[in-house]
């Protein structure tokens, strides 16, 4: 038998899966993707086909095709889109932001509010179901895919920019560049405090937290979790909050959240992380009120996924993609600018 690593990545925005094969010795010469099927439970050889031809698979760190004939001792990796949920997810015609569309893929620009794909609790009004109505009648659409293309994602409270493809071609082109970690990803953020060092990378591993199963918990010791590093800059300075642009390195499950929470500069109004009431700044009644007011304006934490970038499936020229903030965080900022000057 061949010794198989299977990896799913469910603590990360990303959303694909990885095997790593070794072949065993007494293995007879095979196509690659005749072996895979063998080996893989429900992965259609068309889908493995799909993905040799977007350069995902690999024999002994070298990407091979089809037609590769498996030998002993070969050690295949294989990279493929998120596998699709067994619950059936039913379209919805909601409306969606396009930011752009060709016969690839499609830009949106999810509103906070909306769940991108369906969970436990969340089966109806996502992204995801949304998007099963808006590809419905495109002739490249299977029907049997539950995430359309959905490559990955950001919280239901965070704004911005994602990507989605329309042909599986082009779904496991840009997973692996998910994967191999290639594509350019900033966020704009509101965080509480200001930062000693105007420029800097928070690494610590990511992992569930043992006291609070609905967030993530900071490991630094590596001892658990996974590895995360966020790059930021902060871009201009209030008098008790400071807007920070972030560079993600790896995408794991409320990684800019928890980052900044645990350097003691949580997200605004961020309540999972503790940003929904007062770290900095005095008690006076005045103060408090303009703090709450902030929180009615943004009801949510304030973060935006701005910008992503990309080598794109067909063209492999690299394309940019960038987004204005939402209404909720331009007027909270502009509320802070406000109040430094005046106060």
């Amino acid at each position: 038998m061949c010794e198989e690593e299977n990896v799913l990545n469910e603590e990360s925005t990303d959303l694909f899966e990885h095997h790593k094969i070794i072949v065993d010795k007494g293995q007879s010469l095979l196509r690659i993707d005749k072996f895979l099927c063998l080996r893989l439970d429900n992965i259609s050889r068309n889908r493995i086909q799909n993905a040799a031809n977007a350069n995902c698979i690999l024999v002994n760190n070298l990407s091979v095709k089809s037609n590769y004939l498996v030998k002993s001792n070969d050690v295949i990796s294989i990279v493929l889109p998120y596998p699709p949920n067994e619950k059936e997810i039913l379209p919805e015609n909601i409306p969606l932001n396009i930011a752009y569309e060709d016969d690839d893929l499609i830009l949106i620009n999810k509103p906070a509010g909306i769940v991108v794909h369906p969970a436990k609790g969340n089966y109806t009004g996502t992204l995801v179901n949304a998007l099963l109505w808006y590809f419905k009648d495109l002739p490249s659409f299977n029907k049997k895919t539950v995430r359309p293309g959905l490559i990955h994602r950001i919280d239901k409270d965070t704004s911005g920019i994602l990507v989605i493809a329309k042909t599986e071609l082009a779904h496991s082109i840009l997973a692996k560049q998910f994967f191999d970690k290639t594509t350019e990803r900033s966020y704009i953020a509101l965080v509480w405090g200001i930062f000693k060092e105007k420029t800097g990378t928070i690494i610590g591993n990511i992992g569930r937290s043992p006291r609070d199963r609905k967030k993530m918990a900071i490991f630094p010791d590596n001892d658990f979790g996974k590895h995360a590093v966020t790059h930021y800059k902060v871009l201009e300075e209030f008098r008790y909050t400071s807007l920070v642009e972030c560079k993600l390195e790896t995408g794991r499950t409320h990684q800019i959240r928890a980052h900044f929470e645990h350097i003691k500069h949580p997200l605004f109004n961020d309540s999972t992380y503790g940003g929904n009431k007062i770290i900095k700044g005095n008690n006076f009644s005045k103060y408090s009120q303009f703090v709450e007011n902030c929180f009615q304006i943004c009801p949510r934490q304030a973060l935006h996924a701005k910008s992503l970038g990309f080598f794109h499936p067909s063209t492999k020229k690299w394309v940019f993609f960038d987004s204005n903030l939402p209404d909720d965080m331009k007027i909270l900022v502009d509320k802070w600018k406000n109040y430094n000057i005046s106060d």
